[in-house]
């Protein structure tokens, strides 16, 4: 299985980051060439395909040389190559940079942007365009948010430090405020706990859905403002399960606007997207007390949310 590997030697290429996949230690091989061993390995890029990327030097071994695609496996050894795509989708928005020191780089994220390379999307992705505009090629995202929510995501810049800035993800020392825009839930006593289970659908595994069970997700909600038919309220994820902030709204009967999984199924992951209709989800401010420096750090998205049309 290909994965991120740590070797010194190997670069990184327009923003990318180098991954790596090892040959399996058997005896004999069944592959004849490293061609043939790529091709059945990662399937998802074709024979032709791992043919050119041999012949331009896409792939290295662990001195960085390049690789013959009649080269013979070797029990053991690995391989490095860069993940791109031939044509990526067009992409309107650009992410902006609010702060960065020697420890930490927050970026506010457009919607439809994921956080890291997914899918469709490579050069576009927010942790590759930033490697590319800022040329630090330690970023690494220490949390992640929805890649249809836009706002604030927290990137550490020195790998030894990391550890500890995923620790404070993980003891649910930060506190997180998003705000949504949905319909107004003019029954509701504000504000309220939501709390639930929330698990995988198993019908459509981009989705999840609340089911019975021990609660796993806790959400503050609170009404800040009313719009017509419209309101728009004040998140505060106490855990962090996937989605969590879309399927306790629409379990309230407040799906968010421009969410194209909730209530139903819109459209599915690889559907084209209508860039003009955004999620209006927005991780709004961040704020912890810093590991490393001992600063407290508090950190705002200068976007903003948009009500639907009447």
């Amino acid at each position: 299985m290909a994965h991120r590997p740590k070797n010194p030697l190997i670069p990184t290429r327009d923003g990318v980051s180098p991954s790596c996949v090892a040959v399996p230690t058997l005896k004999p091989l069944p592959w004849a060439s490293v061609l043939q061993f790529l091709s059945e390995r990662l399937p998802v890029i074709d024979a032709a395909g791992w043919a050119r990327r041999l012949a331009q030097g896409d792939v290295l071994d662990d001195d960085a040389r390049p690789v013959a695609a009649d080269a013979a496996c070797v029990p053991g050894a690995r391989l490095y190559y860069w993940r791109q795509l031939d044509h990526e989708p067009a992409f309107p928005f650009e992410p902006d940079v609010l702060f960065q020191d020697d420890h930490l780089l927050v970026a506010d994220k457009p919607p439809f942007m994921p956080v890291t390379p997914t899918g469709r999307y490579v050069q576009h992705s927010l942790m590759v365009w930033l490697k590319r505009h800022t040329g630090i090629h330690t970023l690494n995202p220490v949390h992640r948010i929805d890649r249809e929510t836009a706002g604030l995501v927290v990137f550490n810049l020195r790998p030894k430090e990391r550890n500890a800035y995923h620790a404070l993800f993980r003891d649910r020392a930060v506190h997180k405020v998003y705000e949504a825009i949905a319909p107004l839930c003019a029954d509701q006593t504000w504000p309220l706990v939501r709390r639930s289970r929330i698990e995988e659908d198993v019908e459509a595994f981009f989705r999840m859905v609340e089911t019975e069970g021990e609660p796993n997700s806790e959400t503050r909600i609170d009404l800040i403002e009313r719009h017509g038919e419209w309101a728009r309220y004040r998140l505060e994820p106490i855990t962090g399960k996937r989605h969590q902030l879309r399927v306790h709204l629409n379990a309230l009967g407040a799906p968010i606007a421009g969410d194209r999984f909730y209530p139903t199924v819109r459209d599915g992951p690889m559907h084209t997207e209508d860039h003009t209709s955004p999620l209006q989800l927005l991780a709004q401010q961040i704020a912890f007390d810093d590991p490393v420096t001992g600063h407290p750090r508090q950190f705002q998205s200068r976007r903003s949310l948009a009500w639907p049309a009447f």
